[in-house]
């Protein structure tokens, strides 16, 4: 939103720079947090390590819901690693002076991409390509000719369901509290900023959970 005023919009109203610098902003922000958190790890945690542990711990259980504990142990770094960072990059859009890079198109797309790829690929090395492709085809045989263009198409469409879920939401977002920054600067944000801050988190674990639904599909090929 070249309308919305950011700090580093001072430097330069570019929108490729302004992206980039919300971005590795919001990736310093996840590693300085797993940085601190590691820092004099102790037994009873404390501070942001005990902060960081419940988030990991909430995390595996909802992996463990979906696809089981070893399952869910095995990628948990990946998509802990993408609620962090999603979840960073919303919070920060909706301070004063900041935008949340996913509030631009490339940054939920490209995320959507990574997984994308990835779940594919998981589903692939655990059971081999024709074994993979063939639950493309469904369990009616005289039906492969309709159901795999159907599930190919259903795959690809995940990336959109992805990306513009998230994109659409955090924009969203942004564009309601410029419009109550522009007729309440003062007292009026406050109201939303707990309504707000709630939907960032919201989006993370969205995405999160989708990630973990995509991976279980992708390694439970033979129970199709």
């Amino acid at each position: 939103m070249g309308e919305l005023f950011t700090f580093f919009g001072l430097i330069s109203e570019d929108k490729t720079f302004i992206f980039m610098t919300h971005m590795l902003l919001s990736a310093g922000i996840a590693l300085f947090l797993a940085k601190v958190a590691m820092t004099n790890l102790q037994i009873v945690p404390k501070g942001t390590q005990n902060l960081m542990e419940a988030y990991i711990q909430g995390v595996l259980s909802m992996g463990t819901d979906v696809m089981g504990k070893s399952h869910a142990r095995k990628y948990l770094a990946l998509v802990a690693t993408i609620g962090l960072f999603v979840g960073v990059s919303n919070i920060i859009g909706i301070l004063p002076g900041f935008e949340a890079p996913t509030a631009m198109l490339e940054m939920p797309l490209a995320l959507a991409l990574t997984v994308f790829v990835y779940y594919n690929y998981v589903g692939i090395k655990a059971h081999g390509l024709l074994l993979y492709l063939k639950h493309f085809l469904g369990p009616v045989w005289w039906l492969y000719w309709l159901m795999f263009p159907i599930e190919i198409v259903s795959h690809i469409s995940r990336i959109i369901s992805l990306s513009f879920r998230l994109f659409g939401n955090v924009k969203g977002d942004d564009m309601f509290l410029m419009v109550i920054l522009m007729l309440a600067p003062w007292v009026m944000p406050m109201v939303p900023f707990a309504l707000l801050t709630f939907m960032a988190f919201l989006q993370a674990f969205i995405f999160m959970m989708l990630t973990y639904v995509y991976l279980g599909g992708a390694i439970a090929v033979e129970e199709h």
